[in-house]
């Protein structure tokens, strides 16, 4: 199958841009060539979909359920005993909410660590999205629990292998103070004998970079360096209360670090170092996280908070501008987690969208991208494309009103 799409504007220029199968094949001025799929582009301009780098998808169900509280309060007193009676039908469902929300606001890809994997796997095989998944890995260091959790996470290995080749596998050990140093260890291992990913929460707050100390006498990224974590393929979420010396070791080990602005603020979790990141050498890209503490999926939104965030932090309004936030939401993190995404070029997967000129918010029209980031909402996003399907188009996502029906239901049933 072939899509051609027509006198749309790609960076900065009028073009022709054609996808075969799951690929960007040709781009011109004028090509002469047809498709099954002909869409006018006059109008429009064609961006690379997002990568939200860090999510826990259906936690849409969670959305509003325990809001205005300090994590570990939030976690260990709302969220976890709320978890605990989630089926995978639930997770199914979650996710699928999560995943119409997304395409709506142009993310096409996501990192993700929830429970019921299978439950996660499904939905986003229907929704035509890509996604990393793992399992979390808890065992609150207990060893009959790890054992557990050890097979459950080859067993989920294993079984992923049945799905599309948009879904891939991850570890994804919780945090350093809910698994044991010896499942760390193991996680670790494991992901590299398999060449997997490994997604991990590290310093969200100042309670956890304290409690390292307590215990081991060394904050969170210089402890998991001395066991031997961290690395190339370690994903680090949060990363709030990191010194120089802990960037340098992050910026050495390779290790790709994900911003969750909007979270962060909300848990009053602290303030992201975010250039000295940057001057550090460590890769930086943009996550949601879950919709209990976001409480959305817009990467649109993010773009924009951790722009402004890094600005008055900084006290620099130059700090983070609109492209290298851009950056951070698309190519940063489709290279973060291996995948063949996040720009629009021939040979690349075919994952973009449409957004319209006509729209107010991208009016008059100086600069695409920084419109984007600082004004666009997700009204501005008119087609999504993602693996060279077409999955929103003119606003429209087949099966919407089901989805959302399915999942008010659950404020039914878990009504406060």
């Amino acid at each position: 199958m072939a899509i051609l799409i027509r006198d749309v504007v790609l960076g900065g220029e009028v073009r022709d841009v054609k996808i075969e199968g799951n690929r960007f094949s040709q781009m011109g001025s004028t090509l002469d060539c047809s498709a099954d799929t002909l869409i006018d582009g006059a109008g429009f301009a064609l961006v690379p979909t997002f990568v939200n780098a860090h999510t826990h998808a259906a936690m849409t169900l969670l959305r509003g359920y325990a809001d205005d509280l300090e994590l570990h309060e939030w976690l260990t007193q709302h969220i976890w005993p709320l978890e605990a009676q989630l089926s995978e039908e639930d997770i199914y469902h979650g996710t699928r909410l999560a995943c119409l929300e997304m395409i709506r606001s142009g993310t096409t890809c996501f990192n993700d660590m929830y429970w019921h994997l299978h439950g996660t796997a499904r939905a986003v095989t229907e929704m035509g999205l890509r996604a990393v998944l793992s399992s979390v890995f808890i065992d609150f260091f207990d060893e009959q629990k790890a054992i557990e959790q050890q097979a459950l996470t080859r067993e989920l290995h294993n079984e992923c292998e049945n799905y599309s080749d948009r879904i891939r596998f991850a570890l994804g050990p919780h945090a350093i103070y809910t698994v044991s140093e010896s499942s760390l260890c193991w996680a670790k291992a494991y992901a590299d004998e398999n060449e997997l990913l490994l997604h991990i929460h590290v310093s969200e707050t100042e309670k956890e970079v304290q409690d390292c100390l307590d215990l081991h006498g060394l904050r969170p990224v210089e402890w998991l360096d001395r066991i031997g974590l961290l690395g190339s393929n370690v994903i680090a979420a949060h990363v709030v209360h990191a010194t120089d010396a802990e960037i340098g070791i992050l910026a050495e080990r390779g290790v790709k670090v994900v911003h969750n602005p909007v979270s962060n603020m909300k848990l009053a979790s602290g303030s992201f170092r975010y250039s000295s990141m940057i001057d550090g050498g460590v890769s930086v890209s943009l996550g949601t996280d879950g919709c209990s503490s976001n409480n959305n999926l817009d990467m649109l939104e993010e773009m924009k908070v951790a722009a402004l965030h890094a600005k008055l932090v900084e006290r620099d309004p130059t700090v983070l501008p609109a492209a290298e936030a851009f950056r951070m939401a698309t190519m940063n993190g489709a290279r973060a987690l291996g995948i063949d995404c996040g720009e629009i070029a021939v040979g690349r997967l075919a994952d973009c969208m449409l957004v319209d000129f006509k729209h107010p918010r991208l009016a008059p029209g100086y600069d695409l991208i920084d419109d984007l980031v600082y004004s666009a909402d997700s009204s501005c996003v008119d087609t999504v494309i993602c693996d060279g399907k077409i999955l929103m188009r003119h606003g429209r996502i087949e099966g919407e009103e089901q989805i959302v029906e399915e999942a008010r239901n659950y404020a039914k049933r878990f009504g406060r």
